[in-house]
């Protein structure tokens, strides 16, 4: 397809930046997560599979360095890239004692990775990870970002789907990435069958006001053997329709801060034991037809972002 200039792209982004085709590489650890293992509750939250986040990693049961030669090689090959990303995916990268979070970090160091990005939860993160975090950024010259789960600020739904944690622990690391300097790629959902669209709008105020870096955002998708596949079979949740996805995107985008860069408008997902995903499209056909619907409203991220900075006291200057 054309280049996309209706919103900021992750892919734009990394070529200003690296000046060359820069891709992630995904590593898998043998992680949990508090939500999961009795810290905070049992069984995570009730769309999350065995899995975990990710669909994609090699085994966990693999080193670092091993899984960094072998998806660079693939990806390397593949997309003709010479510079990659660190990407600790699945499950919750930062929930291992500080010991540990340092040594994979180290492991990862070398000539041709330029960046690294770890996927955590808002109440897994602290001052001692960031301060460390900071340090390895500086020295190795790498790009740094959190990529943090959030899903909704609704913090009713964040009840809903067993999250374990409320919108003030986000806030509280949004402000904290910020003062290490830490990039932070906000991951958000915006079909939650308890969401609507107010809540659509104020997802991208808020993460506009905290001066969020970057934005992933997902469709539900729903996985055989979890508490939410269990109530989409008894007929207790509703999904809304693609058409009313592809809205809420176009709303969020248009309220979005321009400048925050955006990873993607909708996910991946495995393709075995699903009951639901992406209203059986590919995921890239509903990313063109959004897209394609932007174009022909003349609209764009950041149209209505008019929101901050006291605008009610505007007109009296």
């Amino acid at each position: 397809m054309n280049k996309i200039t209706v919103y900021n792209t992750y892919s734009n982004y990394l070529m200003k930046e690296f000046k060359e085709k820069v891709y992630k590489l995904p590593i898998s650890l043998p992680l949990t997560c508090p939500n999961r293992d009795g810290t905070l509750a049992y069984g995570g939250c009730i769309f999350c599979g065995e899995e975990g986040g990710s669909f994609e990693n090699l085994s966990s049961s693999l080193s670092i360095k091993e899984q960094l030669r072998i998806n660079k090689e693939y990806i390397g090959d593949k997309y003709k890239a010479k510079k990659f990303i660190a990407y600790f995916q699945n499950f919750t990268n930062t929930y291992l004692p500080i010991k540990d979070f340092k040594s994979t970090i180290e492991d990862t160091i070398g000539e041709d990775i330029v960046g690294i990005s770890i996927s955590t939860r808002p109440d897994c993160i602290n001052d001692e990870h960031l301060e460390y975090l900071s340090y390895i950024k500086e020295k190795h010259k790498l790009h740094v970002t959190i990529e943090l789960g959030l899903q909704s600020v609704n913090y009713h739904s964040l009840m809903k789907i067993n999250r374990g944690h409320s919108l003030g622990e986000y806030i509280d690391t949004a402000i904290k990435l910020k003062k290490y300097g830490i990039r932070n790629c906000t991951h958000l959902i915006l079909n939650l069958p308890w969401d609507d669209d107010v809540d659509v709008i104020e997802n991208a105020k808020i993460v506009s006001a905290l001066g969020v870096e970057e934005i992933k955002l997902h469709a539900l998708y729903i996985v055989e053997g979890t508490v939410l596949g269990d109530m989409y079979k008894r007929g207790e949740i509703s999904l809304i329709s693609k058409e009313e996805y592809m809205e809420r995107v176009i709303r969020f985008l248009e309220y979005l801060d321009p400048n925050i860069i955006i990873q993607r408008i909708i996910g991946r997902a495995p393709e075995e034991n699903l009951l639901f995903v992406n209203w059986n499209e590919s995921w890239w056909k509903i990313r063109d037809e959004i897209v394609s619907l932007m174009e022909e409203r003349n609209t764009r991220q950041g149209i209505k972002f008019n929101y901050l900075n006291g605008k009610a006291l505007k007109k009296f200057k």
